[in-house]
C-alpha cells in the first residue's frame, strides 16, 4: 500500500465528489490474436479476458478497493463476465482463477454455457459477500458494436472502486494487428489516464507472450 499512501490526498480529493469515476473509451490496438487462437483451438474472447485480468493485477492502481470506508488492495481476482441467455437477457458467468491459459479458456467456456442456460440471475453472483464482490472487475463485451463511449451502471455513484471494462467489435488493422473499442471506468482517486495507458500496454505484452 506504499504507492497508495503517496496519492492518499488525491483519493481524498476525488472521493468526496458526487461521482469520482474516470471513464475513458479509446481504440485499443493489439496483435491480431484470432489466427493464433484458431490454430490453438482457443476462443479469442477468453484469451483476451485472461490477458486483461492478468494485466489488471500488474497495474497496482487497479487493485485498490474501498470497504467500510477503508482502502485495501486485492490480491486475487474472481473472473466474471456478462453473457446472454435464451431470453436475450444478460447474466453473469463466473469461474475460479487458473494460471494455465488452456484451463482458463476451458473454465470460461464452461461458465458461459452454464450462465447462458440460466433464466434467473446467477445465484453464485447474487450471494457473494461484500468482500468477495470487491475481488471482481466488471467485464462486458459488445461484439456487435464499434462503440465510441459507454456508461457503466454503478451501485453507489460515489463509490466506483470496482473497475468496469468493456470492449466491442474487432476490426482489421495493418501489419497483423487488430483494433477494437475499449472502455475503462475506475475510481479517479486510484486511477489516472496514465494507468489506463499502462493497462493497455500490459494487455498487448500479455498477448504477445502467449503468441510467441
Amino acid at each position: 500500500m506504499q504507492k497508495f499512501d503517496l496519492r492518499r490526498d488525491r483519493f481524498a480529493l476525488f472521493d468526496r465528489m458526487d461521482s469520482p469515476a474516470v471513464n475513458i473509451c479509446f481504440t485499443l490496438e493489439l496483435p491480431d490474436l484470432r489466427p493464433w487462437c484458431k490454430e490453438q483451438g482457443l476462443a479469442p474472447f477468453h484469451v483476451l479476458l485472461c490477458a486483461v485480468l492478468r494485466s489488471i493485477l500488474k497495474v497496482e492502481n487497479f487493485r485498490y478497493r474501498v470497504l467500510d470506508g477503508e482502502v485495501f488492495r486485492v490480491e486475487r481476482l474472481r473472473p466474471s463476465f456478462t453473457v446472454i441467455n435464451q431470453n436475450q437477457d444478460l447474466n453473469f458467468a463466473q469461474f475460479e482463477w487458473t494460471d494455465d491459459l488452456r484451463e482458463w479458456v476451458a473454465r470460461g467456456v464452461a461458465a458461459r454455457a452454464q450462465a447462458s442456460a440460466m433464466t434467473e440471475l446467477n445465484e453464485q453472483y447474487r450471494t457473494m459477500s461484500p468482500r468477495e464482490a470487491k475481488e471482481q472487475v466488471f467485464i462486458t463485451c459488445i461484439p456487435w458494436l464499434d462503440f465510441t463511449s459507454i456508461q457503466h451502471p454503478t451501485a453507489d455513484l460515489g463509490s466506483p472502486d470496482i473497475p468496469a471494462l468493456a470492449w466491442g467489435r474487432f476490426r482489421d488493422a495493418p501489419n497483423g494487428r487488430v483494433q477494437l473499442p475499449f472502455a475503462v471506468q475506475a475510481h479517479h482517486g486510484f486511477v489516472d489516464g496514465f494507468h489506463i495507458h499502462q493497462l493497455a500496454q500490459a494487455i498487448e505484452a500479455e498477448l504477445s507472450e502467449y503468441m510467441q
